[in-house]
């Protein structure tokens, strides 16, 4: 695996982030990367490959195993006028900083008056489907997105991946990026014409009339799958990429409702409490007259996600789930 990114349109989402990251300490001396394993193994997923031997290890810190101790120096130091991000190996293990990040970073401007800013990037793996267990595997980003004070993102594709960190990095709040596991491998050709990207808005990433199946990170790809498959059956499925969990774009999933009169919510977190739940909820507060249907929900089995892959697969929603979905609306 090179450190460098191919120099034809060709790339993965990993090497997208990648060059996002070398971008931002290219432009801007004030930003560096910390965390565990980012710099001489080149990041547990491989995006810091090569980022050490370019910016040195001032730049791009390897740090003891203590979540807490790390995401705590990184606050510190955007509060002293850095502009650091920190590297999470994954959702899971974010919860043992819970506390920086919901007591500290996402309400000291509060707190203070507005005296005090956390320009403050925190990134980290999310998701299942790669065998990983339980403790590896679970999509946590809807419980951030509860906590007001902070950012969360979750880029699904090779642009937003690509370009989400700069405007990241301009935000005077913390922002916490969301990154699907299954998604590093992805590969396409970026979108040249596409520079940055709205960090306030959701996209449509296909068009229908029938029904609006809404989603974000790695459920993505499935989404579309089965906007392919519905269309096979004279089915015109509308596909919304949320890209920001806080704060939600409203404005973009009832117009949409309004358009398709029913919605299917693709979540792969927990169906109790989560954000399909608040998006669901939204829906029915203020566009329960544009529906025909009830909202359905495709979220993940209230179980621990397991190791074994038949039984992962089984655990997750998967694109038949949402055909099958879409069909008790329609039908």
């Amino acid at each position: 695996m090179s450190g460098d990114t191919p120099r034809s349109g060709k790339t993965t989402y990993r090497e997208a982030m990648r060059e996002a990251l070398r971008e931002a300490m290219r432009s801007d001396d004030r930003v560096f990367l910390m965390g565990e394993d980012v710099g001489r193994y080149g990041g547990c997923f491989g995006v810091s490959l090569g980022l050490l031997e370019e910016f040195g290890s001032e730049r791009v810190r390897d740090t003891p195993l203590s979540e807490s101790a790390f995401v705590g120096a990184g606050i510190g130091a955007a509060l002293a006028g850095l502009r650091p991000i920190v590297e999470i190996m994954t959702v899971n293990f974010s919860l043992l900083a819970l506390d920086q990040i919901l007591n500290n970073a996402a309400t000291l401007r509060h707190m203070s008056a507005g005296q005090l800013a956390v320009p403050l990037v925190i990134r980290m793996t999310t998701g299942a489907g790669r065998q990983l267990a339980a403790q590896h595997s679970h999509s946590l980003e809807g419980w951030y997105a509860h906590i007001p004070g902070i950012r969360v993102l979750a880029p699904a594709t090779l642009e937003d991946a690509r370009h989400m960190l700069t405007s990241a990095l301009a935000d005077p709040d913390p922002v916490l990026i969301f990154e699907h596991g299954s998604l590093y491998n992805v590969s396409g050709e970026l979108l040249p014409a596409v520079q940055t990207v709205d960090l306030d808005h959701a996209a449509i990433r296909r068009t229908g009339s029938d029904v609006s199946l809404i989603t974000y990170g790695g459920s993505l790809p499935k989404a579309l799958a089965a906007a392919d498959e519905l269309a096979t059956e004279d089915i015109s499925a509308e596909v919304i990429d949320l890209r920001t969990l806080r704060p939600l774009d409203h404005a973009v999933i009832a117009s949409s409702v309004a358009r398709t009169h029913r919605a299917v919510v693709i979540d792969e977190a927990w169906r109790t409490g989560s954000l399909a739940a608040e998006v669901s909820a939204r829906i029915a507060e203020d566009s329960l007259y544009d529906l025909d249907a009830p909202v359905e929900r495709v979220c993940s089995a209230e179980v621990p996600i397991p190791y074994a892959r038949q039984l992962e697969e089984a655990a997750l929603p998967q694109t038949a789930d949402i055909v099958a979905a879409v069909h008790r609306a329609v039908d």
